[in-house]
């Protein structure tokens, strides 16, 4: 397999069984450690972490939402410049946890480098 699609996969797999155990942040040790194992290269390095939890978080957050109709979410969305809406708060969300794993992906790619020397 390509090593883009392990790493997509692995950081999914991490990431669901962290998100079992710690609190927001452990998509970040999920996309960290799924570069480390799998190293990727030029801008797959910051874009594959980042579709995977954009990905994971996106389905997460519409099915949370979606069993309470939209309730919370929609109240939450009025807190924020969203005027209420939300889907755009779950888009939100998505974008800030794939941003996340991004950095966290850059990160695992950085200490691969360090490692190596």
């Amino acid at each position: 397999m390509n090593k883009n699609i392990l790493n997509l996969l692995t950081t999914l797999v991490f990431a669901l069984i962290l998100s079992f155990l710690l609190p927001w942040w452990s998509v970040m040790l999920a996309a960290f450690l799924a570069t480390l194992i799998f190293p990727l290269k030029g801008v797959a390095t910051f874009f594959i972490p980042f579709l995977a939890i954009f990905g994971f978080w996106l389905a997460y957050t519409f099915m949370l939402s979606s069993n309470n109709d939209f309730t919370l979410a929609s109240k939450i969305a009025v807190l924020l410049p969203l005027g209420g809406n939300a889907y755009a708060l779950i888009a939100v969300t998505a974008v800030i946890g794939g941003l996340a794993a991004g950095v966290a992906g850059i990160f695992g790619k950085q200490c691969t480098l360090l490692l190596k020397k």
